[in-house]
């Protein structure tokens, strides 16, 4: 597939200089080809020059566009990939829309994530004046934001955890570096993580068609 794209007069090897076309991508796949749908066929009451014009669009339950061929679509907007915006990649996790700040055959990107845990009180505890107490109890939510990063992977768009684990996993696609990266110990592993990704991409460019 790497070759194929790098013998085609319609793709560039990805440098940070490139950028993604204005729009909002559906799923992977749009992204791969570059091809989102662009503003100007997104029916909206957003402001097209609002500069949170794709989180406002998407806010909404659902998103309503005009495709190719000038027909009305409608999706759920729970179920949008992402949008680019100033040419950069957003991708949506828990929710939100966080930027993928390393593009390459592997991807690294930062997001925050709200975690609830629930947390039933002591089923010994009575309080006579407390309705909920006297009837069995109830559960209290607990709700805090942690900032996770993760790993993307440019052929599927499957995205992992950035560990160890799911780095080695995605090496295996040049299995020169995986057995390198197989030899170091534990320690040296997770030291190294960033060092492998770069020297993936590095050694495994990406190809994109051009904006």
């Amino acid at each position: 597939v790497l070759q194929a794209q790098e013998d085609s007069a319609d793709v560039v090897m990805y440098t940070p200089a490139f950028k993604f076309r204005e729009g909002i991508f559906l799923n992977f796949d749009q992204v791969r080809n570059n091809d989102p749908i662009h503003k100007s066929r997104i029916l909206t009451p957003v402001d097209y020059s609002d500069r949170d014009f794709y989180t406002k669009v998407l806010e909404k339950k659902n998103l309503l566009f005009y495709d190719h061929l000038g027909m009305k679509q409608e999706v759920r907007s729970n179920q949008v990939w992402g949008f680019s915006r100033n040419g950069i990649l957003f991708v949506a996790i828990d929710d939100k829309y966080h930027r993928i700040t390393i593009i390459g055959s592997i991807c690294h990107f930062v997001a925050t994530i709200t975690t609830y845990n629930t947390r039933y009180y002591d089923p010994y505890y009575y309080n006579p004046y407390d309705y909920y107490y006297r009837y069995g109890g109830y559960p209290r939510n607990s709700e805090s934001s942690e900032m996770r990063q993760y790993l993307m992977d440019f052929q599927t768009g499957r995205i992992y955890e950035y560990n160890v684990q799911s780095l080695e996993v995605l090496l295996m696609q040049d299995p020169e570096l995986h057995d390198e990266n197989s030899q170091l110990r534990k320690k040296k592993k997770r030291q190294q993580k960033f060092i492998y990704l770069r020297r993936f991409n590095d050694r495994n460019p990406l190809y994109l068609p051009k904006s």
